[in-house]
């Protein structure tokens, strides 16, 4: 498409315009009205706040069909501090296979090497975009990988690649993967995600899935280093179980259970995990109909084997655009997502700081694929007034 060409006004604007990767948007219809049953002043240790959080246990395991022996905790940090108290839990017994394709992928990989200071570890990297050969994991050791590749707009294409014989410990960031797609939890041995991702919850609190073969080294296995009081699984040997039966680690915020609460229901009124999915791949196909029509764009993942489906990320191809230096790059995409929060159509899409400039749009399963239908002349719409600024 040409900058030169005049794109009329769209007529329609997103009812919804909340496309921001995290936190997400609430699921369709929600009101801070449906949080009145939270246990607000009551001790999240309580029988009424505990309670809540194991109701929170007990939804995400049944729509998520997330085995029985199988052991779900809330924890304090989102995913990131999921993800951090696995590391600093579960590795040093073996040699570490970290595989990294965008920033949370290497950003674990500077943990491990540079925190934690494992001797041992080998990274597997791939450019925005693309991923490492999978199967160059070698399955005698610790894997840590992301599932769905927030900043990238990648996911690996199934668990296939995972061997059930494996002796080390998979340990999976999924927090954009789970509720929008098929997990394989018996390839995984430790699982995280948040609850201000794919369900549209509140931010500051993880979720963490160990399988039995992750509890009994988390049972055995003693680290070379202190372990924080946020990150601590095992005290004086023993496991603390409580974490699993709805006692947090620290105070969790009742509000955001409820929240969460609220949530799961709505997940399971739609028909659970499967309707998730579908609202998902709907979205994906609205911007992959709108994305071969368009001249001035391409996903990020160029390809379709492994475009994600919840972080949709896009790059602009104009050749203009591709001669400008960084920091015209960025001041134009500053502009661009600008007009689009100014017309109130698109809050939040600009691509992760660390990915290549481009737009990230979130495609998760409490957007409305008839939002993402609205927003498409948006974009183009928005380009034009850009490119005229920009470009000349």
């Amino acid at each position: 498409m040409s900058h030169s060409i005049a794109i009329r006004r769209p007529d329609r604007r997103p009812v919804v315009p909340y496309f921001s990767s995290g936190p997400c948007t609430k699921r369709p219809g929600w009101s801070v009205e449906d949080l009145n049953a939270a246990a607000l002043g009551r001790a999240h240790r309580s029988e009424a706040g505990s309670e809540k959080l194991l109701e929170v246990i007990d939804r995400s395991r049944r729509i998520l069909g997330i085995p029985k022996d199988y052991r779900i905790g809330i924890v304090p940090g989102s995913d990131t501090g999921a993800v951090e108290m696995a590391l600093w839990s579960l590795l040093g017994l073996r040699g570490v296979d970290v595989l990294a394709w965008e920033s949370f992928g290497f950003r674990w990989s500077v943990d491990i090497i540079h925190e934690l200071r494992i001797q041992d570890v080998r990274v597997f990297e791939a450019d925005y975009g693309t991923i490492p050969d999978l199967v160059d994991w070698d399955t005698g050791r610790d894997l840590v990988f992301t599932w769905n590749g927030t900043s990238s707009g990648v996911r690996v294409p199934d668990g296939d690649w995972i061997s059930p014989d494996r002796e080390g410990l998979v340990i999976c960031d999924a927090t954009s993967a789970v509720f929008a797609m098929p997990i394989p939890w018996r390839k995984l041995d430790v699982v995280t995600w948040s609850w201000q991702k794919a369900l549209g919850g509140e931010a500051a609190h993880g979720m963490i899935v160990f399988s039995p073969k992750a509890v009994e080294r988390l049972a055995s296995f003693v680290p070379d280093r202190p372990i924080p009081r946020l990150f601590r699984l095992v005290d004086n040997g023993r496991l603390n179980v409580g974490v699993f039966r709805g006692l947090a680690i620290n105070t969790p915020s009742l509000l955001c259970v409820e929240d969460a609460i609220d949530a799961l229901k709505w997940a399971e009124s739609i028909g659970g995990l499967d309707a998730l999915m579908s609202r998902t791949e709907a979205n994906l196909a609205v911007v992959s109909k709108w994305v071969e029509k368009t001249g001035w764009v391409e996903f990020l993942a160029q390809d379709d084997g492994i475009r994600s489906s919840t972080s949709i990320c896009l790059s602009i191809v104009a050749p203009w655009f591709s001669a400008l230096d960084q920091v015209e790059k960025d001041k134009f995409m500053s502009f661009y997502v600008k007009v689009l929060a100014d017309e109130a159509v698109a809050y939040d899409i600009i691509n992760h700081r660390d990915a290549p400039p481009g737009l990230r749009v979130w495609g998760g399963p409490t957007v409305n694929a008839s939002d993402m239908v609205d927003l498409m002349p948006w974009l183009d719409w928005a380009f034009e007034k850009a490119c005229k600024k920009y470009a000349g």
